[in-house]
């Protein structure tokens, strides 16, 4: 195994932020994890980094950073409906959702173009556009530091909420995932509900919906919404939409007549945290290099030198400002490190 000591993570993050990791080590198979395990003169202090997207680097990663890099595709069973694939978790999501597409294999061609890899969808419960990953997800595999061993959660075993798992709670810290099944429909099931995509696909002009129009209407969307982390540092959406009471809602609305909302249960709506950061004047606002991007207030980005600490206080900033004008407790989406 080589270990690297003190490495820059700057090309390993999407928010470019130039911090170090004591230690660093590539994962290349799920064998070295019990190596790993067994290894006393490595650091008991362990982190697992994939795709560097959902994540904000605050200061110096101590102890043995793991960078994911297992990779493979395999169908490991179908009938005459689904076909049940296991994706290695290191394999990058975005190229998975294409493979899928090229396959005629429908589920998650709404989540086309999230950043980051397999390991991160079930850990987030990645969602958008009316889909989450959690209604494709068959099983989570992966290695327990403590218990030594590889395990395998069911669906249920998951706790799957909104941008939500196990593995951000009970697990977090503990496990390393290795590989996500993923149960696929052979016969596309078209999710439209969202109106930005009904709209993309006017615009496009496709009157024969397919699974890869779909793709294509959302890459559309997200490209004209969401800065490539290769030109301006971010981790797209920072913040997560809140849920609220219709109690609350009602009030708000005749204060904020146009406030959007979409409805979760008989009791509760969803409000879109863009627009409640938006209301409060934060759209393309820039404190030094740390700034709300100027096309979706959802998205906090780095122009160049800012810090994570920079970034984090600004985000701050934002959770207050919203509290005081809609009195919404916004949650950070995004891993703070």
């Amino acid at each position: 195994m080589e270990i690297v000591r003190n490495i820059s993570l700057k090309p390993y993050n999407t928010f470019g932020i130039d911090v170090t990791a004591e230690f660093f080590l590539e994962v290349t198979n799920e064998q070295m994890l019990p190596a790993i395990t067994g290894d006393s003169s490595l650091p008991l202090q362990r982190c697992v980094l994939g795709g560097g997207s959902n994540i904000l680097l605050t200061k110096p990663v101590t102890g043995l950073l793991l960078h994911n890099r297992l990779r493979g595709v395999e169908v490991i069973r179908e009938d005459e409906n689904h076909v049940w694939v296991k994706v290695c978790s290191g394999e990058v999501w975005h190229d998975f959702v294409m493979f899928a597409i090229s396959k005629g294999w429908s589920g998650i061609e709404n989540l086309a173009l999230i950043p980051g890899t397999v390991g991160a969808s079930p850990m987030q419960n990645i969602g958008a556009y009316g889909v989450e990953v959690k209604d494709t997800i068959e099983s989570v595999s992966f290695w327990h530091w403590e218990e030594n061993r590889f395990i395998t959660y069911s669906n249920t075993d998951c706790d799957f909420g909104y941008r939500d798992s196990i593995f951000k709670h009970e697990l977090k810290d503990k496990v390393f995932i290795t590989a996500v099944v993923y149960r696929l429909n052979k016969t596309p099931n078209f999710n439209t509900s969202y109106g930005a995509i009904s709209q993309e696909l006017e615009k496009m002009g496709v009157t024969d919906i397919t699974i890869r129009a779909i793709a294509d209407a959302v890459i559309a969307i997200r490209s004209s919404k969401l800065p490539d982390p290769k030109e301006i540092g971010n981790s797209g959406s920072f913040f997560k939409n809140p849920t609220i009471s219709n109690a609350l809602f009602d009030a708000l609305k005749e204060q904020y007549p146009d406030i959007p909302s979409y409805p979760v249960s008989d009791s509760m709506v969803k409000v879109p945290a863009g627009w409640l950061i938006e209301q409060c004047g934060w759209k393309g606002k820039r404190e030094g290099d740390a700034g709300v991007h100027a096309k979706q207030a959802l998205v906090l980005v780095n122009y160049g030198a800012a810090t994570g600490a920079e970034i984090w206080n600004l985000s701050g900033e934002v959770l207050t400002s919203v509290k005081n004008k809609f009195g919404i407790d916004l949650e950070r989406e995004v891993q703070i490190w």
